[in-house]
Protein backbone atom coordinates (compact mmCIF):
# COMPACT_ATOMS: atom_id res chain seq x y z
CA UNK A 1 0.00 0.00 0.00
CA UNK A 2 1.23 3.33 -1.26
CA UNK A 3 2.24 6.09 1.87
CA UNK A 4 2.24 9.75 2.17
CA UNK A 5 1.36 10.36 -1.11
CA UNK A 6 -0.43 13.80 -1.56
CA UNK A 7 -4.07 14.56 -1.46
CA UNK A 8 -5.17 11.43 0.10
CA UNK A 9 -8.96 12.83 0.29
CA UNK A 10 -8.99 13.66 -3.19
CA UNK A 11 -7.96 9.88 -4.36
CA UNK A 12 -10.26 8.77 -2.04
CA UNK A 13 -12.90 10.94 -3.66
CA UNK A 14 -12.10 9.83 -6.77
CA UNK A 15 -12.25 6.35 -5.60
CA UNK A 16 -15.46 6.10 -4.10
CA UNK A 17 -17.39 7.85 -6.90
CA UNK A 18 -15.49 4.79 -9.22
CA UNK A 19 -16.39 1.98 -6.93
CA UNK A 20 -20.29 3.92 -6.37
CA UNK A 21 -20.50 4.19 -10.00
CA UNK A 22 -18.94 0.11 -10.69
CA UNK A 23 -20.90 -1.35 -7.57
CA UNK A 24 -23.36 0.41 -6.54
CA UNK A 25 -23.29 2.92 -3.09
CA UNK A 26 -24.70 -0.29 -1.10
CA UNK A 27 -22.47 -2.63 -2.16
CA UNK A 28 -19.20 -0.35 -2.01
CA UNK A 29 -17.52 -0.69 1.22
CA UNK A 30 -15.07 1.70 3.14
CA UNK A 31 -12.14 -0.77 2.89
CA UNK A 32 -12.67 -0.98 -0.66
CA UNK A 33 -12.44 3.02 -1.28
CA UNK A 34 -9.18 2.59 1.07
CA UNK A 35 -7.89 0.27 -0.83
CA UNK A 36 -8.38 1.33 -4.28
CA UNK A 37 -7.06 4.73 -3.33
CA UNK A 38 -4.30 3.62 -1.80
CA UNK A 39 -4.87 3.83 1.66
CA UNK A 40 -5.69 2.47 5.09
CA UNK A 41 -9.23 2.86 6.15
CA UNK A 42 -7.92 4.81 9.32
CA UNK A 43 -7.00 7.31 6.98
CA UNK A 44 -10.50 7.10 5.17
CA UNK A 45 -11.92 7.77 8.18
CA UNK A 46 -9.96 11.12 9.19
CA UNK A 47 -10.96 12.56 6.36
CA UNK A 48 -15.09 11.37 6.05
CA UNK A 49 -17.22 10.16 8.96
CA UNK A 50 -18.35 7.60 6.42
CA UNK A 51 -19.55 6.69 3.12
CA UNK A 52 -21.91 9.06 2.75
CA UNK A 53 -19.88 11.94 3.33
CA UNK A 54 -17.91 11.78 0.31
CA UNK A 55 -20.78 12.67 -1.19
CA UNK A 56 -22.36 15.02 1.28
CA UNK A 57 -19.04 16.55 3.05
CA UNK A 58 -19.24 19.31 1.20
CA UNK A 59 -23.02 20.43 2.20
CA UNK A 60 -21.64 23.08 5.07
CA UNK A 61 -19.45 24.69 2.07
CA UNK A 62 -22.04 25.03 -0.08
CA UNK A 63 -24.57 26.06 2.39
CA UNK A 64 -21.82 28.95 4.15
CA UNK A 65 -21.47 30.20 0.62
CA UNK A 66 -24.82 30.62 -0.05
CA UNK A 67 -25.76 32.30 3.30
CA UNK A 68 -22.38 34.87 2.69
CA UNK A 69 -23.86 35.91 -0.75
CA UNK A 70 -27.14 36.50 0.93
CA UNK A 71 -25.94 38.58 3.75
CA UNK A 72 -23.31 40.46 1.71
CA UNK A 73 -26.10 41.58 -1.31
CA UNK A 74 -26.32 45.24 -1.26
CA UNK A 75 -28.66 46.00 1.18
CA UNK A 76 -31.23 47.98 -1.72
CA UNK A 77 -31.29 45.00 -3.31
CA UNK A 78 -34.64 42.85 -3.21
CA UNK A 79 -34.86 39.79 -1.01
CA UNK A 80 -35.10 37.67 -4.20
CA UNK A 81 -31.92 39.54 -5.60
CA UNK A 82 -30.02 38.39 -2.33
CA UNK A 83 -31.11 35.11 -2.67
CA UNK A 84 -30.12 35.22 -6.51
CA UNK A 85 -26.51 36.46 -5.37
CA UNK A 86 -26.60 33.48 -2.77
CA UNK A 87 -26.82 30.78 -5.07
CA UNK A 88 -24.59 32.80 -7.80
CA UNK A 89 -21.40 32.40 -4.79
CA UNK A 90 -22.86 28.61 -4.53
CA UNK A 91 -21.96 28.66 -8.48
CA UNK A 92 -18.82 29.59 -8.00
CA UNK A 93 -18.41 27.33 -5.63
CA UNK A 94 -18.97 24.49 -7.65
CA UNK A 95 -17.87 25.33 -11.03
CA UNK A 96 -14.38 23.66 -10.15
CA UNK A 97 -16.16 20.58 -9.30
CA UNK A 98 -18.02 19.76 -12.38
CA UNK A 99 -17.03 16.55 -13.06
CA UNK A 100 -17.83 15.06 -9.27
CA UNK A 101 -21.42 16.63 -9.38
CA UNK A 102 -22.18 14.82 -12.44
CA UNK A 103 -21.13 11.38 -11.18
CA UNK A 104 -22.45 12.52 -7.16
CA UNK A 105 -25.80 13.13 -8.89
CA UNK A 106 -25.83 10.09 -10.99
CA UNK A 107 -25.26 8.02 -7.71
CA UNK A 108 -27.46 9.95 -5.38
CA UNK A 109 -30.41 9.61 -8.61
CA UNK A 110 -29.49 5.64 -8.16
CA UNK A 111 -30.37 5.41 -4.56
CA UNK A 112 -33.16 6.26 -2.54
CA UNK A 113 -32.02 6.83 0.32
CA UNK A 114 -29.21 9.47 -0.85
CA UNK A 115 -32.42 10.99 -2.56
CA UNK A 116 -33.69 11.70 1.03
CA UNK A 117 -30.04 12.61 2.49
CA UNK A 118 -30.15 15.36 -0.92
CA UNK A 119 -33.83 16.39 0.10
CA UNK A 120 -32.63 17.07 4.21
CA UNK A 121 -29.76 18.81 2.72
CA UNK A 122 -31.96 21.13 0.46
CA UNK A 123 -34.49 21.90 3.26
CA UNK A 124 -31.29 22.94 5.64
CA UNK A 125 -29.95 25.29 2.58
CA UNK A 126 -33.49 26.55 2.25
CA UNK A 127 -33.77 27.69 6.30
CA UNK A 128 -30.65 28.87 6.62
CA UNK A 129 -31.54 30.96 3.50
CA UNK A 130 -34.35 32.17 5.08
CA UNK A 131 -33.10 33.23 8.29
CA UNK A 132 -30.47 35.07 6.19
CA UNK A 133 -33.16 36.91 4.91
CA UNK A 134 -34.84 37.51 8.22
CA UNK A 135 -31.42 39.21 9.33
CA UNK A 136 -32.30 41.42 6.12
CA UNK A 137 -35.60 42.41 7.62
CA UNK A 138 -37.72 40.23 5.89
CA UNK A 139 -40.59 39.05 7.41
CA UNK A 140 -42.25 35.26 7.64
CA UNK A 141 -43.45 34.21 5.80
CA UNK A 142 -42.04 35.78 2.66
CA UNK A 143 -38.97 34.94 3.88
CA UNK A 144 -39.82 30.91 4.15
CA UNK A 145 -41.19 31.30 0.59
CA UNK A 146 -38.43 33.23 -1.12
CA UNK A 147 -35.90 30.80 0.34
CA UNK A 148 -38.05 28.13 -1.04
CA UNK A 149 -38.37 29.22 -4.29
CA UNK A 150 -34.70 29.95 -4.60
CA UNK A 151 -33.71 26.37 -3.68
CA UNK A 152 -35.92 25.18 -6.55
CA UNK A 153 -34.63 27.40 -9.35
CA UNK A 154 -30.87 26.34 -8.09
CA UNK A 155 -32.41 22.44 -8.19
CA UNK A 156 -33.63 23.25 -11.64
CA UNK A 157 -30.51 24.90 -12.54
CA UNK A 158 -28.30 22.09 -11.28
CA UNK A 159 -30.32 19.57 -13.03
CA UNK A 160 -29.61 21.12 -15.93
CA UNK A 161 -25.58 22.14 -15.18
CA UNK A 162 -24.75 17.94 -14.21
CA UNK A 163 -26.92 16.80 -17.26
CA UNK A 164 -24.09 17.52 -19.81
CA UNK A 165 -20.43 18.17 -19.57
CA UNK A 166 -21.27 20.89 -22.18
CA UNK A 167 -23.49 22.52 -20.27
CA UNK A 168 -22.97 26.42 -19.50
CA UNK A 169 -22.07 27.55 -16.59
CA UNK A 170 -23.83 26.80 -13.70
CA UNK A 171 -24.17 30.15 -12.52
CA UNK A 172 -25.22 31.37 -15.95
CA UNK A 173 -27.87 28.51 -15.43
CA UNK A 174 -28.77 29.94 -12.11
CA UNK A 175 -29.59 33.44 -13.12
CA UNK A 176 -31.80 32.35 -15.70
CA UNK A 177 -33.59 29.86 -13.76
CA UNK A 178 -34.65 33.02 -11.35
CA UNK A 179 -35.42 35.28 -14.69
CA UNK A 180 -37.49 32.35 -15.59
CA UNK A 181 -38.84 32.49 -11.98
CA UNK A 182 -39.51 35.80 -11.93
CA UNK A 183 -41.14 35.90 -15.66
CA UNK A 184 -43.41 33.20 -14.57
CA UNK A 185 -44.93 35.15 -11.65
CA UNK A 186 -45.65 37.72 -13.98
Amino acid sequence: MVRWEPDSRGRLEEAALALFSELGFDNTTVAAIAERAGVTERTFFRHFADKREVLFGGGTALQDAILAGVREAVPARSPLEAVVAGFDAAGELLEGRRRFALARSAIIAANPSLQERELIKLASIAAAVADGLRERGVSDPDAGLIAELGVGAFRVAFGQWVATMDAPPLRTLIDEAFERMAALAR
